[in-house]
C-alpha cells in the first residue's frame, strides 16, 4: 500500500490475537504497522509482533526488491513494535539502529545487546537526511512511554505519531475509527493527557499531511477533525452531551433504578443517555463512555460496609486515568446500612473538577414510591 511518494506499508494484520495486552478484547484484531521510506536510503519505521515477523520480512522483501534498507527506526519499545528488532538484524546485518538513548536502553533489557556497532543515537529535533526525504525526530515522553519518539518527513509531509492516533482493529476489517480510538486512547493512553497536550503543541507547527500511527488506518483526511478528539480527550472535555449511567446490581433492584433514570431522563429531552452493566459488558467500553459524557451516575449496592467489586474497579480505573471535569450522580442501595453514596464521595475526593449531583438517590431494598421521587428529581437536574 502507496502511503506518499517513497513511503510503503509493509505492516501485519492480527487476528489470532483474542486480548490486547492481556486485558482489551479486540474482536476485530489488531494492525501492528510498519513503513519503508524509498530514497537514496532507505528507512524501515517500527517492527512488528514477535509472531509476525517472518510476514514483515516477507513484506519489505517485496517492496524493496533488490534493495535492502539502511536504516530500521525505532519510535516505541513496546513488544508489538520492536519484538522484531533482532530478526531484522540478522536478515539485514548491514543496517543500522536509529532510536533516543533510552530506546537502547530498553533494548539491551530486551535483547541483551544494544547493538553498539549498528546503534545511531539522536536527540528531540535532530534530522535524518535520506536523500529528497529528510526526517525530523519529535519526542513524545509518556505517549504512553517514556522512550515514544515520534518521526515527521518534513518532504512527505508525513507524520509517523508512534501510538498516538492508534484504534483497535485489523486493518482488512472496515470500521468507524473514533469508537475503537477513543476506547484504545482511554484505555491505554488516557492517563497522560498532559504529555498528549504537549505533542498536539508540537505536532501544530508542524505541517502534516498524513499521520501513520502503529496501529489502525493511516489518516489522510480531514485530519481536523482527528486532532480536535485529541485534544478533547487529553484535556479531559466533553466529547458527547448526555448522561452515562454505569450500575451494578445483585438482584434487579438497583437495575430497576438505573432503567428508571433513564427512562426520565430521556423523556426530558436529555440527548443521549448510555447505559452499562459493569458485571456484564466490557469494562474499557464502560471506561470509555465514562470520559465520552460531562455527567455520570453510579449505581451501586453498598457490600460489604464498602461498594460492590465492579464498581469499585471501574472507580479505580477512572481514578487511574486522571478523572475530572464531570458532574456525577449517585444512586446508592442498601437494605440495612446504605454507604454507598458516602465511599463513592470519597474516592472522587482528590480528583480535579468533579462536581456531585445535588440529590442523592437511597434505594432501601427496592424502588418505592419515595425511591422514585427522588429518581425523578435527579432526573430533572442532570437533564
Amino acid at each position: 500500500m502507496k502511503i506518499a511518494d517513497g513511503i510503503i506499508y509493509v505492516g501485519v494484520n492480527d487476528h489470532e490475537i483474542d486480548l490486547f495486552e492481556g486485558q482489551y478484547d479486540v474482536p476485530e484484531g489488531m494492525a501492528y504497522n510498519s513503513y519503508v521510506i524509498l530514497d537514496d536510503e532507505i528507512a524501515v519505521m517500527d517492527s512488528v509482533d514477535k509472531n509476525f515477523g517472518d510476514e514483515w520480512i516477507k513484506n519489505i522483501r517485496e517492496a524493496l526488491g533488490e534493495k535492502t534498507p539502511d536504516y530500521l527506526i525505532v519510535q516505541h519499545m513496546e513488544p508489538d513494535h520492536s519484538a522484531n528488532i533482532a530478526k531484522f538484524v540478522e536478515e539485514f546485518p548491514g543496517a543500522k539502529i536509529v532510536g533516543n538513548a533510552m530506546t537502547f536502553t530498553m533494548m539491551k533489557k530486551y535483547f541483551g545487546t544494544d547493538y553498539p556497532d549498528k546503534k545511531v543515537i539522536v536527540k528531540d529535533g535532530d534530522t535524518l537526511k535520506l536523500g529528497n526525504h529528510e526526517l525530523k525526530f519529535v519526542f513524545a515522553p509518556m505517549v504512553h512511554w517514556p522512550e515514544v519518539m515520534m518521526t515527521y518527513d518534513m518532504t512527505a509531509k508525513v507524520f509517523f505519531s508512534a501510538d498516538a492516533f492508534g484504534k483497535f482493529g485489523a486493518l482488512d476489517i472496515e470500521a468507524e475509527w473514533a469508537c475503537e480510538a477513543r476506547r484504545y486512547y482511554f484505555g491505554i493512553v488516557g492517563k497522560f493527557g498532559m504529555q498528549v497536550q504537549n505533542l498536539l503543541k508540537k505536532a501544530a507547527t508542524l505541517d502534516i499531511e498524513v499521520i501513520c500511527p502503529l496501529h489502525g488506518p493511516v489518516l489522510d483526511k480531514d485530519l481536523g477533525y482527528y486532532l480536535d478528539l485529541y485534544n478533547t480527550w487529553s484535556s479531559y472535555g466533553v466529547e458527547t452531551e448526555g448522561v452515562f449511567i454505569a450500575y451494578t446490581s445483585v438482584y434487579g433492584n438497583t437495575k430497576k433504578a438505573a432503567e428508571l433514570l433513564k427512562e426520565k431522563l430521556e423523556a426530558k429531552g436529555c440527548p443521549k443517555v448510555a447505559i452499562a452493566d459493569l458485571a456484564r459488558e466490557d469494562m474499557a467500553e464502560s471506561v470509555e463512555d465514562a470520559f465520552r459524557y460531562g455527567k455520570i451516575v453510579l449505581a451501586t449496592t453498598t457490600y460489604n460496609a464498602d461498594i460492590f467489586p465492579f464498581m469499585r474497579e471501574f472507580i479505580n480505573e477512572l481514578l487511574e486515568r486522571g478523572y475530572q471535569n464531570r458532574t456525577i450522580g449517585i444512586i446508592e442501595n442498601g437494605t440495612w446500612a446504605p454507604m454507598a453514596a458516602k465511599v463513592i464521595k470519597a474516592k472522587f475526593e482528590n480528583s480535579k473538577n468533579i462536581t456531585f449531583a445535588e440529590t442523592t438517590v437511597t434505594v432501601n431494598a427496592a424502588v418505592d414510591a419515595a425511591a422514585e421521587e427522588k429518581i425523578e428529581a435527579l432526573a430533572a437536574e442532570l437533564a
